[in-house]
């Protein structure tokens, strides 16, 4: 029984029919303490099972798991049908690796190539120097994994560490929306229940480890899509004489497990409903449980009725956030993505509630119209990356984002958007003076706009190919038993973001004629090669030669 094994880089998409990669294994770069990944790819004669497993130096920690595979069943739409900004041709409709199962093992078939991932982590006290990682693959019989079918076949990949140690990223902060009505529903917990915050832990643990520092806050059920199932942090009561009464002690929870889990900031839902503040947002009594609102779900925006709730909420919203010493640590939203004379108009009288309410508080949304800005409706507007740039060159402070759009030739992190193109987020971000990206969905496991659940493992669309969204845009990761289960796509993104730290630590000018080739969002280098050579002439240029 023969194996045949070889090494590939986290850029890669390894699918079921290719033949393992016939090129050289390069050997990796990387700085003391950067954790980074590569695939063992492996196909074998017959039907058999393979175990894998690695040999590390001490102290390194080397973590294996099964990349798995999911339907896709077409390309998405408006994309670019060449292989740098569009991976899978002649490979989807069909199966397409994206989760990461804890597993060491696989049955293969005939014909078949599985591939297993390595990340691997430094120890804290590691040195310059040239290392190697051994990855094994063992065959065994399917039926008595005890009796070994053929020789082991083993690859290894060469390790350079560089005398640098990376800092914490700092001044660009970074967002995926996390759903905690996704969580309840999932998972099927009684609201916030024990079970709920054991895997919330779980998520945000994930969440930190993957260069994310800011988690969406749910106060109140996020006025996002649909009418989602509650999932409301505060628990508000009527008080005597038709006044409001607050219990924070979910919120408190929520956040201070957050920060221990390594979030820095905090996102706070939604004020007014999306696409233009035209009404309040629904609000329940207590947390939910019965849905009972507190006013009709077409309550105006700026009426008497909300305006009285909010003069109650804000002021105990900022004694909360002053007490927990993350006021300073904190965004504000009006409504998501207002678009159009009408919405621009109600957002206009939402945002003059607001600040005659609170003055205190700064807003920022996601918005593409740049007179928003212009006329200063928003403190720090989200443009999208096809029009983010606009709002540099007039001088306006901005984050960025993209969602279902833009795609063509634009960064994304779809199921077809090639992993090299991924793994250039880190130095798009850097290229320009952003001040973070936004992602509407990190684990938006429901059908487009309803409560109604879907199979993440077969469904990656919200089941709206036809209707605009695409495969891969509405989670990153998937829901495995305790907590989550991992992409190679939130993989490479967490390598990307290592890639800004990086160039920040070594005190990159954005002007650098290394990044000269980044010239926009769809313009920059897509070809994988570009950034392991961008990364080694960093590590030559700034730091002593490798030994």
């Amino acid at each position: 029984m023969k194996l045949a094994c070889s090494l590939a880089s986290s850029t890669l998409r390894i699918f079921p029919n290719d033949l393992p990669p016939s090129r050289a294994f390069s050997p990796i770069d990387a700085a003391l303490n950067e954790r980074f990944s590569f695939q063992l790819a492996v196909r074998a004669e017959a039907y058999a099972k393979v175990a894998v497993s690695a040999a590390a130096p001490e102290g390194w920690t080397v973590r294996i798991r099964r990349v798995g595979l999911v339907p896709v069943p077409h390309h998405n739409t408006n994309v670019l049908a060449n292989p740098l900004d569009l991976d899978g041709i002649g490979r989807i409709p069909g199966l397409v690796p994206d989760p990461l199962f804890e597993e060491t093992s696989a049955t293969l078939a005939f014909g078949e190539t599985v591939s297993f991932w390595f990340t691997v982590t430094p120890p804290p006290d590691a040195k310059p120097g040239a290392y190697r990682i051994a990855a094994t693959a063992t065959p065994f019989d399917r039926g008595d994994a005890a009796i070994r079918i053929g020789r082991p076949v083993t690859r290894s990949a060469v390790i350079r560490l560089h005398p640098v140690r990376i800092a914490p990223r700092t001044g660009f902060d970074v967002t995926h929306w996390f759903y905690s009505d996704c969580i309840i529903q999932r998972y099927g917990t009684r609201l916030f229940d024990e079970r709920y915050w054991t895997l919330l832990e779980a998520y945000l643990k994930d969440i930190a480890e993957h260069g994310q520092n800011v988690i969406y806050v749910p106060l109140f059920t996020p006025p996002l899509d649909t009418d989602k199932l509650p999932s409301q942090l505060l628990n508000v009561s009527r008080g005597n004489g038709g006044g409001y009464a607050f219990d924070w002690s979910s919120v408190r929870r929520y956040v201070r497990t957050a920060r221990k889990c390594g979030i820095e900031k905090f996102e706070w839902s939604h004020f007014f409903s999306q696409w233009g503040c035209k009404c309040a947002i629904r609000i329940y009594e207590g947390q939910g449980e019965t849905e009972t609102l507190l006013w009709p779900a077409d309550t105006p925006a700026t009426s008497d009725t909300y305006r009285t709730f909010l003069s109650k909420l804000l002021p105990e919203l900022r004694k909360f956030l002053a007490d927990e010493n993350i006021l300073g640590k904190s965004f504000f939203h009006v409504s998501d993505e207002p678009h159009g004379d009408e919405a621009r108009a109600n957002y206009k009288a939402a945002r003059a509630m607001l600040r005659e309410l609170a003055p205190w508080m700064k807003t920022m949304d996601a918005l593409s119209q740049i007179e928003f800005a212009r006329e200063g409706l928003v403190d720090t507007p989200v443009p999208l990356t096809q029009v983010a740039l606009d709002f540099l060159k007039e001088g306006i402070g901005s984050w960025c984002y993209y969602c279902c759009s833009p795609r063509e030739g634009y960064l994304q992190h779809l199921m077809d958007t090639p992993l090299a193109k991924v793994a250039m987020h880190g130095f798009l971000f850097y290229r320009w003076p952003f001040k973070g990206f936004l992602h509407w969905g990190l684990n938006y496991w429901s059908k487009c706009q309803t409560r109604i659940p879907v199979d993440p493992f077969t469904v990656s669309d919200g089941g709206n190919w036809g209707g605009g969204w695409a495969y891969g845009d509405t989670f990153l990761v998937y829901p495995g038993p305790d907590g989550p289960i991992d992409s190679i796509r939130w993989e490479v993104f967490a390598e990307a973001m290592q890639d800004y730290a990086l160039l920040q630590t070594l005190g990159v000018s954005r002007d650098d004629p290394l990044l000269a080739p980044i010239r926009s969002f769809s313009d920059f280098p897509k070809d994988a090669r570009w950034r392991t050579a961008a990364r080694r002439r960093l590590f030559a240029s700034h730091v002593p030669a490798f030994p």
